[in-house]
């Protein structure tokens, strides 16, 4: 190997050590849609019945409002994520 080699082969791996994952491909994305699903599955278990008195205790609207606050906190944390990985290296 050559010093050229070994020195491009190291920037390589620094550039590599500071990148941000994809978001698919994250922990908080994989807790984010299992919280969406569960979130869908439980407006359409709970609700109308003969026991509540006809009284839908957790409709789609209150399902979407969360999801969609669900959505925002992802959006908060993928964006912190990318404001705390910047390289601040400019030499």
């Amino acid at each position: 190997m050559t010093a050229n080699t070994t020195q491009h082969a190291h920037t390589d791996t620094a550039r590599n050590a500071n990148d941000i994952k994809i978001s698919t491909r994250t922990l908080e994305f994989a807790v984010y849609v299992a919280a969406v699903l569960a979130t869908i599955i439980t407006s359409a278990v709970v609700g109308d019945n003969a026991n509540e008195d006809g009284a839908d205790v957790f409709n789609a609207h209150d399902a979407m409002q969360l999801i969609t606050w669900l959505t925002v906190g992802l959006m908060v944390a993928r964006g912190l994520a990318k404001a705390g990985n910047r390289n601040h290296n400019h030499g």
